[in-house]
């Protein structure tokens, strides 16, 4: 494994933005990446290299999320965004914010394995090689858990 100040530079911005689409809260974002390379790095040695880092840093990341939702006494860890500034009329906003609450619900209703595939796939912007080796899977099952992952959140919205 490469230094660990090089996997910092490389892979920060990714597990930050990967949190931020977990959780919508920059300051606890933040909190998760800080907790993912510091468990990283506790890790280190762990690391078998079956994975990419970034595969290994981002399923981090996600148990973190999750434990901080534990912590949070929730079951769905998505919480409102800051204000964005908007051109939109009043009522388009009340809309757009109704669809977008809508949406994150439906996300935090998915049952596993399908929240998981989808985040990781979606956010997280993994391939379904990836994705199948970090749930122990093949990369076709990630590809069929991903399509139905969103048929369910498409029956939701109907």
């Amino acid at each position: 494994m490469d230094s660990f100040e090089q996997i910092y530079s490389a892979y920060a911005k990714d597990v930050y933005r990967f949190a931020l689409s977990l959780c919508s809260n920059p300051t606890v974002a933040e909190d998760i990446t800080q907790e993912t390379f510091y468990k990283a790095l506790r890790g280190a040695s762990r690391f078998r290299g079956d994975c990419q880092v970034r595969t290994w840093l981002l399923q981090i990341a996600k148990n973190e999320w999750l434990m901080y939702c534990r912590k949070q006494k929730r079951l769905v860890c998505l919480e409102e965004r800051p204000e964005d500034i908007s051109e939109d009329s009043p009522e388009e906003e009340v809309s757009r914010r109704e669809l977008l609450a809508r949406v994150r619900r439906r996300l935090g209703e998915l049952p596993e394995p399908y929240h998981s595939v989808f985040l990781l796939r979606h956010f997280g912007e993994l391939p379904f090689s990836q994705i199948g080796q970090l749930c122990g899977k093949t990369e076709n099952w990630a590809r069929v858990t991903y399509y139905r992952a969103k048929e369910k959140l498409r029956e939701g919205s109907e």
